[in-house]
């Protein structure tokens, strides 16, 4: 028998195919471009103005600058273990947890939204909600990329101690910055998965978004992707601050942003944007295109 339909159209998929789905598209995101998210976290994190190409490799590579570049590229592998720990289970929460926030929403509130905003706009602006919703809840996960951006960015903060002994000494202080974590988030997973849902809805005027092909899927998602980047980019910037900062020398959200504001300009809090629209980006938009076609797809293999 299948499933029953949404409020608002499309077959659910089962929750056994989200989970497989979604953690096979972030095993493969981490094992691709765990460099690339390195190199964008350094370059959110740098305060000074890079005018040369030996400035940008000290940005980069730090103090391995000079090496070749064999060893060089190694050096981008820092905090590995909990970026396998943070970016699987947040896949997992996202990409496998977005649909059952929709289908949530679908069941108690998908006639409101399509007696508010017509069928088409209701059901992505459903979609929308939902992943905002999941974005907010993602804080949970914030130690594990406290962790792991510190290990990317700024190594010495760790001095000597191990994952345990962090824990154990600061505490909640690895929850810091949560809130403007889950400010950045909202709106982020909003434009992401609104963004693609409505290009699902607009572009290909799919009824089932899930009988979307890889090609629909791959172009929703850049979509999705380069619309959530573009509107999570300064509180991208603060929130990275604030996690880079050594553990016994913490900064608040508003002194970063008054600081950046007085000393860097406008403009410094779209650092970092460019290339992680040529770097995260496709990372991002691979992750969720993968996630997009390998739910439906293990959820056709689970229910013959």
């Amino acid at each position: 028998m299948s499933p029953p339909a949404t409020t608002l159209g499309g077959k659910k998929e089962s929750n056994v195919a989200r989970l497989l789905g979604s953690g096979s598209a972030g095993i493969a995101e981490l094992a691709i471009f765990h460099p690339v998210d390195t190199i964008a976290k350094r370059l959110m994190s740098n305060e000074t103005r890079v005018a040369n190409i030996a400035q940008f490799n000290a940005v980069i590579f730090k103090d391995k600058a000079s090496l070749s570049f064999p060893k060089k590229f190694f050096t981008l592998f820092p905090g590995l273990g909990y970026a396998a720990g943070y970016k699987v289970l947040q896949r997992i929460y996202k990409y496998g947890g977005q649909p059952m926030a929709r289908d949530a929403l679908s069941t108690r509130w998908g006639a409101d939204f399509e007696s508010a905003f017509g069928k088409k706009t209701g059901k992505a602006l459903l979609h929308s909600t939902a992943g905002s919703l999941i974005g907010i809840g993602e804080i949970v996960l914030l130690p594990l990329d406290v962790l792991k951006i510190k290990r990317q960015t700024n190594p010495e903060a760790f001095k000597g101690r191990g994952v345990f002994k962090i824990v154990a000494d600061e505490g909640l202080g690895l929850y810091r910055g949560w809130g403007w974590t889950a400010a950045r988030n909202a709106p982020g997973s909003f434009a992401l998965f609104g963004g693609s849902a409505f290009a699902k809805e607009y572009i290909f005027h799919l009824q089932d978004y899930n009988k979307a092909s890889w090609f629909q899927n791959f172009i929703a998602s850049i979509a999705g992707a380069s619309a959530s980047l573009v509107v999570s980019a300064p509180l991208d910037v603060i929130k990275t601050r604030i996690q880079n900062k050594n553990f016994e020398n913490p900064e608040g959200g508003f002194t970063i942003l008054r600081n950046m504001a007085m000393k860097e300009g406008p403009s410094s809090f779209f650092k970092g944007l460019v290339p992680k629209l040529l770097m995260t980006g496709p990372k991002l938009v691979f992750s969720f295109w993968l996630a997009q076609t390998l739910i439906p797809t293990f959820d056709g293999m689970l229910s013959k």
